[in-house]
């Protein structure tokens, strides 16, 4: 027999063997239900809002909203350079007392934003982080928060 038929002849029987495995795997799927079901939202918004609290060792730095902003987008910057720093960023609501914010992201840029938030150390050579407490593709999920429901 030469090279060639034993090559077509395996080749052949890999097909065989293939046809068959993907038949039993179809009759199983046909028997066996589902354990659970996959659901996949594909928001149209394009944004991802996330509620963050900066928190800072020892003393507390007083900040206003833009000065809060600025060290995101420092964060950004020192994680990603100029052009991550140029990722479209709102805050949307902020409290000076507990430096916690609302910001809105678009969605392609929330990994990054993350990324440079959980490796931010310190601002102004004080030792600090940042605190994700909510993110959503949708503001009206941050209104509030099942961990913090009091019931009567």
């Amino acid at each position: 027999m030469s090279l060639g038929k034993v090559r077509a002849s395996h080749r052949d029987h890999a097909c065989e063997v293939q046809f068959f495995i993907m038949r039993e795997l179809t009759e199983r799927k046909r028997l066996e239900p589902c354990p659970y079901e996959r659901i996949v939202l594909n928001t149209s918004s394009g944004y991802h809002y996330m509620k963050i609290q900066l928190i800072f060792q020892g003393s507390q730095l007083h900040l206003n909203a833009a000065q809060f902003k600025q060290v995101i987008i420092l964060a950004l910057k020192e994680l990603h350079g100029e052009i991550g720093a140029a990722l479209l960023l709102d805050v949307l609501t902020f409290e000076e007392q507990t430096l916690t914010a609302i910001i809105r992201i678009c969605s392609k840029g929330l990994v990054k934003l993350w990324n440079a938030l959980t490796l931010l150390g310190n601002y102004q050579n004080q030792s600090c982080a940042f605190r994700v407490t909510q993110t959503s593709p949708f503001l009206l999920a941050l209104a509030g928060n099942s961990r913090e429901l009091v019931l009567d």
